[in-house]
């Protein structure tokens, strides 16, 4: 099964508490409080779940839900 944006918006609101629809997909996830070790965490849940050959570098340089999408091929 594919990551879909609706998955990851879901994983990073699981990551930070908050409700999915309280997250944003094209603001910087660092201004609600992610951090490299929360993008870390996500990055590992989502390789083991499907094909991810994106790396904690690209996700960090460009932290929201829009480009990350594009950069984990959902878009």
């Amino acid at each position: 099964m594919a990551l879909t944006i609706e998955e990851i918006r879901a994983d990073v609101a699981d990551c930070l508490g908050e409700d999915p629809a309280d997250i944003p997909v094209d603001e910087n996830l660092a201004d609600y409080g992610l951090d490299s070790v929360r993008v870390m965490a996500l990055l590992e849940r989502w390789r083991r779940r499907h094909d991810i050959k994106a790396d904690f570098a690209d996700l960090a340089e460009q932290p929201a839900i829009e480009a990350w999408a594009v950069l984990l091929g959902v878009a």
